[in-house]
C-alpha cells in the first residue's frame, strides 16, 4: 500500500502547474510530475468560484475519498494536484472516482487493469 503525504507549499504547486503534465475532465484538472522519493505527494485545489467553504470542503471530501480508493493501484514517487472544477459540485464520488481514475491512468501513474 502507498503512503502519501501532503503536498502544502506554495512553490510545489507553483511548479507543478508550470512545468508538470496534465490531464483534464469535466469535473477535475489533474497535474503530475515524479519526485525523487518513494512516496506520492498530493494537493487538492478548491477554488472560491465553486461557492462557499461547506460546498468547498465537501468538494475536497469527494476527492480525497476517489483518491484513497485508488491508491493501492498507483505507483509511487509523484508529485499529484488535483484541481476541482465547476460541475464537481454536482457530482457525486463514483464519477469523481472514475473520472480521476482515467486522468491516472492516462497519466501511467496508475495500473491500468
Amino acid at each position: 500500500m502507498n503512503c502519501t503525504i501532503p503536498l502544502n507549499e506554495n512553490y510545489m504547486f507553483r511548479r507543478l502547474y508550470h512545468r508538470g503534465k496534465t490531464g483534464t475532465s469535466p469535473w477535475v484538472v489533474v497535474y503530475w510530475q515524479k519526485n525523487r522519493l518513494s512516496k506520492n505527494r498530493l494537493g487538492i485545489t478548491t477554488s472560491k468560484k465553486l461557492g462557499g467553504a461547506v460546498q468547498r470542503n465537501r468538494v475536497r471530501r469527494i476527492i480525497r475519498e476517489a483518491y484513497r480508493l485508488l491508491e493501492p493501484e498507483l505507483k509511487p514517487g509523484f508529485d499529484i494536484v488535483i484541481v476541482a472544477r465547476q460541475r464537481v459540485v454536482t457530482a457525486k464520488m463514483p464519477q469523481v472516482k472514475k473520472s480521476l481514475s482515467g486522468l491516472l491512468a492516462f497519466a501511467k501513474i496508475e495500473s491500468a487493469e
